[in-house]
């Protein structure tokens, strides 16, 4: 097996929460796997939410029954592994509310048509994506990467925010024994536990941490209603032990898991 890795990043993203009010629209605080299935699936020519229409429709017609998008379908058994980068303050990415008016006409019922939206952008954001080549999709996406090619542009979270993916590379998969260390990505919390070191073990392995990042972000997507799925993730420099996860450590020594 192969793990592509890559650097992808921009000038800003939304990944949009769904639970909103008429304020502001808020995004989540890291990209998550369901938007990075959403992004390969341009790069490969997959059908997205559109083909929700369809859904609709068969669903009157037929009753109820699990549907995905097309990109989902395909690609929701890809082994992603998200790596902050090291760069952003005590791993979080900076947030802004931006204003912005949409004047396409049929935006707002007041008059002249015009809404005026206020949105909560990621600023600078950049990560490491690791993808474990395991696969037939996982094979065509590496190879549309690394030959820099694709179907559909790529963005974060909305085609306002382009995205750039740079520094490509893949290297051979090389687990490792992992009791208990730092992990370089972002980890299901319910797999993962802070090891609580008393003061001379943190001083003798040099186990100080400085962060903790938690956030409950979309990990999967409901056949039914076609809602996420939400999962509680974990990222921080304090030593953590895993329930039966493999640890693969890269070219750079850095240590990741997937999920």
């Amino acid at each position: 097996m192969e793990i592509l890795r890559f650097t992808l990043s921009g000038k800003s993203a939304c990944f949009r929460k769904p639970e909103m009010n008429s304020y502001c629209y808020f995004t989540y605080g890291n990209i998550h796997k369901v938007a990075l299935l959403g992004m390969f699936g341009a790069i490969l020519g997959y059908g997205g939410y559109t083909q929700m229409q369809d859904f609709s429709r068969r669903k009157k017609k037929d009753g109820l029954t699990e549907s995905y998008p097309e990109f989902y379908e395909r690609l929701k058994g890809l082994k992603l592994s998200v790596l902050p980068d090291k760069g952003h303050k005590k791993g979080f990415i900076p947030k802004k509310i931006q204003t912005f008016n949409n004047s396409v006409g049929y935006a707002s019922k007041e008059q002249g048509g015009n809404l005026i939206v206020k949105e909560q952008w990621l600023e600078n954001p950049k990560w490491d994506i690791c993808l474990l080549v395991d696969s037939e999709e996982a094979e065509k996406l590496r190879d549309m990467i690394c030959k820099r090619k694709c179907i559909y542009s790529p963005y974060l979270g909305k085609n306002d925010h382009p995205a750039d993916i740079g520094n490509i590379c893949v290297e051979p998969a090389a687990t490792m024994e992992f009791e208990m260390g730092r992990l370089d990505c972002l980890v299901p919390k319910e797999k993962a536990r802070i090891v609580d070191l008393d003061y001379d073990e943190k001083e003798e392995m040099e186990a100080f941490g400085t962060f903790k990042y938690e956030e409950a972000l979309p990990y999967g997507m409901d056949g039914w209603t076609n809602q996420y799925i939400l999962s509680a993730f974990l990222y921080t420099d304090e030593f953590v032990e895993l329930d039966d996860m493999t640890v693969y450590k890269l070219s750079d020594n850095r240590k990741i898991l997937f999920y």
